[in-house]
């Protein structure tokens, strides 16, 4: 299992990545403070995971490291910013699992190469995905859910934060593994879904267990399953889904660093190696288990092993849902 194999490298990359301060080949850098791009609106688990992370890293060597949230197209807006900065090492960006899915819903009309204007620095962590569905629905578990949807086709709704998102993307998997017909609705974001979720307009909602878990623990929502194959921190009481009687797939949100193509492999090194630094750190651990994270401490090459795995996996369902951008 994904997971798995991720645990099982950790020990690995975390020594790979470990380049000691003293081997960076690059003079004076950094020589200005560097530049986090974060695609989307502050505040949110891939903001709130990145400024944990690099105020860690910023602790740790002294760096001048300024966030700048860049939001817009389904996070296009704010990564073609990165692939198009200097591949000086004073620019980074952090994308999640859109950015693999955008390889296929924008194929040839993206500015920039998700893959080829990019080096792969970290991945940071993996947050899976947990399935919810309101009050009302008589199931209990995803095998109840999967027969009453069979009977139902075409009646059973899901929202998603939006087309493309790896929430709404993850129940497009689900439904083709399963083969029930459920209703995609997208939202303008986690909040309205969740809101009609809970008012009975939609049926389910997936999302991450660090926006959904606090209405599950207040009785206001149902959790079925965690897209995972074990199950998660941040939502420890919510069976797996294999648990649950379903189908062995997973899905997850994603956090992974990224920065211009052509930048000095001994720069993105050291970033790596910081990066696993302030990963292994007690507190970020505590924060990352609190949201839901899982984390990476992976080096480079596995960063882009995942990024190509991740093109491919969504690739896959997009097409075979027909799924289109807005």
């Amino acid at each position: 299992m994904r997971l798995t194999r991720l645990f099982q490298t950790a020990a690995l990359a975390l020594a790979a990545a470990a380049v000691p301060t003293s081997q960076a080949q690059t003079p004076n850098w950094p020589s200005k403070p560097i530049r986090w791009i974060v695609p989307y609106t502050p505040g949110g688990i891939t903001d709130n995971a990145t400024r944990m992370v690099v105020q860690k890293i910023s602790e740790q060597t002294g760096w001048s490291i300024v966030v700048d949230n860049k939001p817009g197209a389904n996070s296009i807006l704010g990564a073609d910013l990165a692939a198009k900065a200097p591949a000086d090492g004073h620019t980074f960006v952090t994308v999640i699992g859109a950015h693999a899915a955008n390889a296929t819903l924008y194929a040839g009309r993206l500015p920039y190469d998700p893959v080829k204007s990019f080096a792969p620095v970290s991945l940071v962590g993996i947050a899976p995905l947990v399935m919810t569905v309101n009050n009302n629905l008589p199931v209990k578990n995803i095998k109840e859910l999967i027969e009453y949807a069979k009977a139902r086709p075409g009646k059973v709704a899901f929202g998603s934060s939006g087309v493309g998102a790896a929430a709404h993307l993850t129940q497009e998997l689900f439904k083709q593994v399963a083969g029930v017909d459920m209703v995609h609705v997208p939202y303008k974001g986690t909040q309205p879904a969740l809101t009609d979720l809970m008012g009975g307009n939609i049926q389910i909602l997936t999302d991450t267990a660090s926006a959904l878990m606090p209405h599950v623990r207040a009785g206001k929502i149902k959790g079925m399953a965690v897209f995972s194959s074990q199950r998660v921190p941040g939502a420890a009481e919510v069976p797996t889904i294999t648990e649950s009687g379903g189908p062995a797939i997973e899905g997850s949100t994603w956090v992974l660093f990224l920065t211009p193509s052509g930048v000095p492999k001994d720069i993105v090194r050291r970033m790596s190696a910081e990066t696993a630094k302030a990963l292994n750190s007690p507190d970020i651990k505590a924060k990352f288990e609190a949201l839901g994270i899982i984390t990476g401490d992976t080096s480079p090459e596995f960063a882009a092993k995942f990024l190509d795995d991740e093109i491919v996996k969504w690739a896959k369902v997009i097409t075979a849902a027909g799924v289109k951008a807005e």
